[in-house]
């Protein structure tokens, strides 16, 4: 190893090259010049051992890094008024407790009696900057670096046998044991670092918070005139809308909203309604241009489908025979490699192209359920309409309600408070005038619904008798028809006399039941078939008060029965005047039959 100068003070230059004449390496002084030129490297007192330099640049005691291979020998050390003699190499090294954080102070044991501090300061200055020694009677004493690193360098003289001058006494002499101290110091520095680590943490991420935060919005102006027409002006325009509709719903949470300028924010938004129309022409044309996306994309996959299906061919005729054999043999492996990954490719493609192909015709299935949806739904509106009224009836009174307390609150104020500017008397006037039109035709409105539910909740009541009439007339048609054929089964088995008997009593008895109906002329209804169907046309104009033409009935019934004929249905129609009626409507081309059911009219002439 190469000789280096030491960092401690050398008074004694024999002294030293007497030591480093017994480690067996040639004395050379701080300029680099040998002590002793006579010297003789077979002198060295550690014979078999490879000669160390202890002095290192800064410190003097600590060797050179050397390799794990290598065992670290620790030689004598000769200082001013003491000499440091290593510990036995065979011996384990010494044990030492577990580092403090931000450890800075060292225990060192086993001083001699006579130590002093000037000499502790002498052996452990080498090490680095010394801020304090705390020694004690006994032999140990505390010392404090002024560096972290610096107590490493301590350690290493952990083990060395120490004495003072050339003297044998007790006193003189003992073994040092360097290990580390936790002091509070040196714990409250290490806080104070880390919490300053953590604050240069914190503002770091806060400034990078700063930097990737999006810029806040600009202030939302105050509500003014000016400003109100300026920006009645921004929601029209097309560009300027997103920002002018976010400073309108400002406004309005702010509660700017009062009676002079109601009509200013009314006209915004109705302004800000009118964009709707625009916005979803602009979604029906982008959707129109994913649509068009769409189909350009299938019809290049197509495209590209088709040329890899061209070189997949290829790849099959070069593998045939008639040119198989002319290749060579890696010829044919790339060409065996090349056809796998063109058929790997082509079927990702198509599985591409059905899945897209499968996605179409399930949002055609969609639809088409969609569609029977709205079938079903349709046969349920007739009872919805009914729940519909109510609410809405319900709703107007509410609104009728806010009229009149409205109303009254403008007169109390009118009375109250005389008018002070002319102005201010014709605004509350026109007000008042149109909250009287307003409340005059809620009341006309409220009394039409009245009675349109009123008449809707009779007619429902009466299709509900009517209803319950036509089952009972269909069950007792049953029976009858039961009847008859226990009668004809009753007659095989009987005699004729019997027969005779059994058939007078059935003739009685379907003549004490139908003598009512003998009476009146033939009945129009023929059959339980036409019975069924004028029950459920009845069912269906009820629900249309306006009445309905013959092809929206037959519309109706042939989801029903397809084999409803429209000339079978209006025959029936016309052979009942007082139960359906028929209607001219509408005005020259427009001119239109509809059928209206009059039931509830038609029970009272009959």
């Amino acid at each position: 190893m190469d000789s280096n100068s030491i960092t401690m003070p050398m008074s004694d230059p024999n002294a030293w090259a007497t030591a480093m004449n017994n480690l067996g390496m040639p004395p050379i002084g701080m300029t680099g010049q040998p002590l002793m030129p006579d010297f003789d490297p077979n002198l060295g007192m550690m014979a078999g051992i490879t000669p160390m330099n202890p002095m290192m640049p800064g410190l003097g005691i600590v060797p050179a890094p050397l390799s794990q291979d290598v065992p670290v020998v620790k030689e004598i050390i000769h200082c001013k008024s003491c000499t440091l003699f290593p510990p036995n190499p065979n011996l384990p090294p010494p044990a030492t407790r577990e580092r403090p954080p931000g450890c800075k102070t060292v225990f060192v044991g086993g001083l001699p009696e006579n130590a002093t501090e000037q000499l502790i300061m002498e052996v452990f200055g080498q090490c680095g900057d010394i801020t304090a020694i705390r020694k004690s009677k006994k032999n140990f004493c505390h010392i404090r670096f002024a560096e972290e690193f610096t107590v490493d360098k301590a350690l290493f003289l952990s083990g060395y046998r120490i004495r003072l001058g050339s003297s044998t006494d007790k006193k003189d002499t003992g073994r040092l044991h360097v290990d580390f101290a936790q002091a509070r110091d040196d714990l409250y520095e290490w806080e104070c670092r880390q919490r300053m680590l953590a604050r240069e943490e914190r503002h770091r991420r806060k400034m990078e918070e700063d930097r990737l935060r999006p810029p806040s919005p600009p202030p939302i102006v105050h509500y003014s005139e000016h400003e109100c027409s300026q920006l009645g002006d921004k929601i029209k325009d097309d560009g300027k809308f997103p920002e002018a509709v976010r400073v309108l719903l400002t406004w309005l949470e702010r509660g700017e909203v009062n009676r002079r300028n109601a009509n200013n924010f009314y006209s915004m938004i109705q302004s800000s309604n009118s964009h709707i129309r625009r916005l979803m022409s602009e979604k029906s044309q982008h959707e129109k241009e994913m649509e068009e996306a769409k189909e350009k994309f299938k019809t290049a996959l197509a495209g590209i489908l088709a040329q890899f299906e061209q070189i997949v061919s290829v790849f099959q005729a070069a593998s045939k025979q008639k040119a198989w054999d002319h290749f060579s043999k890696a010829q044919r492996k790339n060409l065996d490699m090349w056809h796998k990954q063109a058929e790997e490719i082509r079927n990702m493609h198509n599985e591409q192209l059905m899945g897209i192909r499968r996605e179409e015709e399930m949002e055609m299935s969609d639809d088409d359920m969609e569609d029977a949806l709205d079938s079903k739904d349709s046969e349920d509106s007739g009872v919805s309409q009914a729940e519909a009224l109510k609410e809405e009836n319900d709703s107007l009174r509410c609104q009728l309600d806010a009229y009149r307390n409205e109303v009254e609150l403008l007169k109390q104020e009118q009375g109250k408070n005389q008018p002070i500017r002319s102005e201010e008397d014709n605004t509350h006037s026109q007000q008042l005038s149109f909250l009287q039109q307003a409340l005059q035709g809620m009341q006309k409105q409220l009394l039409k619904m009245r009675e349109e539910l009123k008449q809707r909740e009779a007619e429902l009541e009466k299709s509900f008798e009517d209803k319950q009439q036509l089952k009972s007339q269909v069950q007792t048609l049953k029976e009858g028809l039961q009847n008859l054929q226990n009668t004809h089964v009753m007659q095989v088995s009987l005699t004729g006399d019997t027969l005779e008997a059994t058939v007078s009593t059935v003739v009685s008895c379907s003549q004490e039941k139908e003598g009512p109906t003998e009476k009146n002329p033939p009945s129009p209804v023929h059959s339980e078939r036409e019975a069924l169907l004028v029950g459920i046309i009845s069912t269906f104009l009820h629900v249309h008060p306006f009445g309905a033409s013959i092809e929206y009935i037959c519309s109706y019934l042939q989801r029903l029965d397809t084999k409803i004929n429209p000339s079978e249905v209006e025959a029936l129609l016309s052979r009942l005047p007082c139960t359906f009626r028929q209607e001219l409507t509408g005005v020259g081309a427009s001119l239109e039959k509809r059928w209206n059911f009059c039931g509830f009219q038609g029970i009272k002439s009959t």
